[in-house]
């Protein structure tokens, strides 16, 4: 069973930076997607970046540019920094994760098995 856990939340003002961490324990394979996803208050969860299977990225429209999805192999980490945020950013970040997506299926937050429990973004204007 895979154990996701998030840290690095926190409140900042607009045009700050935070990184968010996602440690994973459990059998992760090498075919493993961890992504992120958000959701702020009254709105669906959204799909924010994905680390394809380890290897490639992918962005949401609205964080390109201003979001990097990364990993640490030896800490089994994936890692969020997010710079120059915005108020809309705000909301509850969610790390994911499963071994068996094809790249047409990472930006549904349904086609995960894995979640964390959620950290707290708060981004004040």
């Amino acid at each position: 069973q895979v154990q996701l856990v998030e840290s690095g939340g926190g409140l900042v003002q607009a045009g700050g930076s935070l990184r968010l961490s996602c440690a994973a324990s459990g059998p992760t394979s090498s075919h493993f997607t961890t992504a992120w996803f958000r959701q702020a208050p009254g709105k669906e969860r959204e799909f924010v970046a994905a680390l394809f299977r380890g290897r490639a990225t992918h962005y949401a429209d609205s964080v390109k540019g201003r979001f990097t999805i990364s990993r640490d192999n030896a800490k089994n980490t994936v890692y969020l920094q997010m710079n120059s945020l915005k108020p809309d950013d705000t909301g509850v970040y969610y790390c994911a994760g499963d071994s068996r997506l094809i790249l047409s299926s990472i930006g549904g937050h349904a086609n995960y098995d894995y979640w964390g429990q959620g950290t707290q973004v708060t981004v004040s204007s």
